[in-house]
């Protein structure tokens, strides 16, 4: 729109205030002045729908050079349509609603991705408000049965709208939806704990013997039953089938988005989803490692290190800024929210024994982190540290102070230079980003992926390091029960569904490695005498040099 573009102007301003607050305008003393008054940009826009004649305004900038950047911007955005009239409208429009919000000019490649498919450039329209649309449509033209469109509402209401209503529809991506189905599955499990705890409690608050209980029993029921009563009541979870009755309904929502030509992308038929019961956690044995590394095919959504890969993997972490996090999930089983969410001032390193207390986490709300209280009441505890977690936290903190005191000495240098650099952001948190402010929670995500691929070890997720602590916990020789205490589950219920596989290979393993473990002085069994030999007897007796090398009974290996 060469018009347009010839329409546009840089000017100067005068902001200069009376003592009443108003703009003195002609009056003001410093008119003579060369560069006097702020720099402003007027632009022409294209005509409203009943031709008349509009500009863009906007004063206030900080220098020359920051106003023609905005200028620029806007004259590639009138550009974009061409000659034809209803596009250039259309973004006359948007322009117009910039200037009158004083909201920030979009980029051109934005709008230019949604001038042809027919989005509104405002971009205001949300999924919650597309699926209320849909909604309405579906039961306005009755082509769907009644209890159908109950299931869908019911949907939309209850896990859709909460969850990512709030998400522009043309930005929803295949992330934010799986994001929203793996907090549906963490919620189910929740519910699935705190029901099978108030399944234990009432058998504790119930009097099974014949006859009336005696007075000190009737004073601990008594003690159960307000107990009992300050549980949550039972709910309903969620499982594999009905999550996938909810991406059903939400890519039938986005398939109609797509044919009203608001969007081009259906997020919801590209995330992945269990079809079955809760994946069993497995070890990666060197059978599954070899066969891995052949296919490329994981045996489990949930996989396991053993101690020896997830030395490897601390070990090459060791050097990175976030080691301490690693460390501290790998060993002690903090999620990842909490991780991030950890303060220093419930970290008592010194303490008898040392301790660091899970009080608070930070989750993504679409993309923006939030701080809130654990998943959990029984989340919310005291973790044990060993000695060794210890100092790598000490470590930790003095690497954090050292990189706050380097952070400030060069914003103080930037500042002398004219820019506006912030010293370093006081968050009290265990980790957080190089200038203090809270550590994303994406962030240890994406750097863990990269780190384990550099290490060259068999993929397992961030998730799945906290139930490498409970692998550990066996390791160590634990049970289920030391494991439940170790990851703050509410039952044990939840502990054994998913790392039972895990304790009975690594009950095999240590079975094997106990019998191994006693030294022996006889040849192998599969060596056959020489001819005339006679075996030799007693504890002297030697063995070839090969029984020992290749795995005899006396040091066979497993």
């Amino acid at each position: 729109m060469p018009s347009a573009r010839r329409a546009g102007s840089i000017y100067r301003r005068c902001e200069c205030r009376g003592e009443d607050g108003k703009l003195l305008g002609a009056s003001c003393p410093k008119l003579r002045r060369k560069n006097h008054g702020a720099p402003g940009i007027r632009q022409e826009l294209p005509p409203d729908a009943e031709g008349r004649r509009r500009t863009f305004r906007r004063t206030g900038y900080g220098s020359v050079s920051e106003a023609q950047g905005d200028l620029s911007r806007l004259q590639a955005i009138l550009d974009l349509p061409g000659d034809d009239p209803d596009e250039q409208r259309r973004v006359g429009d948007l322009l117009a609603d910039v200037a009158r919000r004083r909201v920030d000019i979009p980029e051109p490649s934005e709008v230019q991705r949604r001038l042809g498919v027919g989005v509104p450039l405002d971009g205001k329209m949300t999924v919650g408000e597309w699926l209320d649309q849909w909604m309405a449509t579906k039961k306005t033209t009755k082509a769907t049965r009644a209890t159908t469109n109950n299931g869908y509402a019911s949907h939309i209401r209850v896990h859709l709208k909460p969850r990512i209503g709030h998400l522009r529809l043309d930005r929803l991506s295949v992330g934010h939806v799986q994001d929203m189905f793996n907090a549906i599955a963490d919620e189910s499990d929740v519910i699935r704990a705190e029901n099978e705890a108030r399944r234990e409690q009432e058998v504790r608050a119930k009097w099974s013997k014949p006859g009336r209980p005696p007075a000190k029993e009737r004073e601990r029921l008594a003690r159960e039953r307000e107990q009992l009563a300050a549980m949550k009541p039972y709910r309903k979870t969620n499982t594999a089938a009905t999550r996938q009755a909810i991406r059903r309904t939400l890519r039938a929502a986005l398939n109609k988005a797509i044919a009203e030509q608001l969007i081009t992308f259906n997020a919801a038929a590209h995330v992945e989803l269990e079809s079955g019961t809760r994946p069993k956690g497995l070890l990666w044995t060197d059978e599954r490692v070899a066969r891995w590394r052949e296919t490329g095919e994981t045996p489990s959504p949930v996989m396991v290190w053993t101690p020896a890969q997830l030395g490897r993997f601390l070990d090459e972490a060791e050097g990175h800024r976030l080691y301490a996090f690693y460390h501290l999930i790998a060993h002690h089983g903090l999620r990842r929210g909490e991780g991030v969410g950890a303060d220093w001032a419930n970290a008592h390193l010194d303490s008898k024994p040392p301790r660091i207390e899970v009080l608070t986490e930070l989750v993504v709300d679409g993309w923006t982190p939030i701080e809130t209280a654990p998943k959990t009441d029984s989340s919310m505890a005291s973790v044990m540290l060993d000695s060794e977690t210890v100092n790598v936290l000490k470590e930790h903190r003095v690497r954090q102070l050292a990189e706050r005191d380097a952070w400030n000495k060069q914003a103080g240098l930037e500042r002398k230079e004219g820019k506006g650099t912030q010293d370093w952001v006081d968050t009290g948190k265990v980790f957080t980003a190089e200038d203090g402010s809270w550590l994303h929670p994406d962030v240890v995500s994406r750097e863990f992926k990269r780190l384990v691929e550099k290490a060259g070890l068999p993929p397992i997720n961030l998730r799945d390091l906290r139930h490498g602590a409970a692998a550990l916990v066996k390791a160590g020789g634990g049970d289920l029960h030391d494991a439940k205490v170790k990851l703050r589950h509410s039952t044990i219920t939840l502990t054994s569904d998913t790392y039972m596989e895990i304790f009975t290979e690594y009950e095999q393993a240590l079975t094997e490695r106990a019998a191994a473990a006693v030294p022996r002085a006889r040849r192998a069994r599969d060596a056959a005498p020489a001819p005339g030999a006679v075996p030799e007897q007693g504890p002297g007796a030697s063995q070839p040099a090969d029984a020992v090398m290749d795995g005899s009974h006396a040091t066979r290996q497993h």
